[in-house]
């Protein structure tokens, strides 16, 4: 079965976008380097605000025929041939594909309340693709929105980025809770969390060091810990290139630890038989 990892989290400004914009191209340069069978990873991008897709693509002008809107609009029978024709390769790499986003998936939440089966719309379109992906990556808006709630019914772990300043257990086991209910809610027992990355890790702050600590000695919380990711700026310059980190510097700490989740989750991925 191959594995979908949405990023979520109903706090913005958490590092979302970056995480799994940078996670999904590692993957695929790890899986290409182990001669995996299989190496391309989708990234499928349900915030309408579009991050992902932007710096992935460099465009933003995705519209009703050709993003994730017209998959999620589309008659049930068609919806997984129409998501495939929405799909593109990615500037970064040509084994990473990315199902965009458009402003227009503000008003898909809209149009499909109500909806018998609304919420099943994305997991059941991208479980008739699926196989063509080493993994799936799916980004997420922050709020629990219908949106996450497909994201979250679509995939089969969760990663929750937050910041340290974020980093309260009540805060963090709200979060878990809200995901462990759309599980239970919706009857999608192979959901789970998966992972937290603390990321915008500033080791100079006090603070910062004391919530991390914190956070690695909670019984619950802290086993679930999958990564930290220091505040570095290539994170703004690589975004502002439309870059990934790796590219725009290896070096940079950032990418490093980026690069230390990426081998976790390839790790899980062929424990898991990909």
């Amino acid at each position: 079965m191959t594995r979908a990892f949405v990023f979520t989290n109903h706090k913005g400004g958490v590092g979302k976008s970056t995480s799994a914009t940078n996670i999904a191209l590692g993957m695929v340069s790890l899986l290409r380097h182990s001669k995996a069978p299989n190496h391309r990873v989708l990234i499928v991008d349900t915030d309408s605000q579009g991050h992902a897709t932007l710096v992935t693509t460099g465009r933003r002008d995705f519209g009703p025929q050709d993003s994730l809107y017209a998959a999620l609009m589309a008659e049930r029978e068609q919806a997984a041939q129409t998501l495939l024709g929405c799909i593109v390769a990615s500037q970064w790499d040509a084994d990473l594909h990315v199902a965009p986003a458009s402003p227009l998936l503000e008003g898909a939440e809209r149009e499909l309340m109500g909806v018998a089966g609304a919420p099943y719309r994305l997991a059941d379109a991208l479980s008739r693709i699926a196989n063509q992906y080493a993994a799936i990556v799916i980004d997420t808006r922050p709020s629990f929105s219908l949106l996450t709630e497909m994201a979250l019914l679509a995939a089969t772990d969760a990663i929750v980025p937050v910041e340290p300043r974020y980093l309260e257990t009540v805060g963090l086991t709200s979060v878990i809770q809200k995901i462990n209910d759309i599980r239970d809610g919706w009857r999608h027992p192979t959901l789970r969390v998966s992972g937290l990355l603390v990321t915008k890790m500033n080791g100079r702050i006090r603070g910062h060091n004391h919530l991390l600590a914190q956070l690695k000695a909670h019984p619950l919380l802290g086993p679930l810990l999958l990564g930290v990711i220091p505040a570095n700026e290539a994170v703004s310059y690589a975004h502002r290139n439309h870059q990934s980190l790796f590219s725009y510097d290896p070096r940079a700490s950032a990418s490093k630890a980026y690069a230390q989740v990426v081998a976790s989750l390839v790790r899980y991925l062929a424990k898991e038989g990909v």
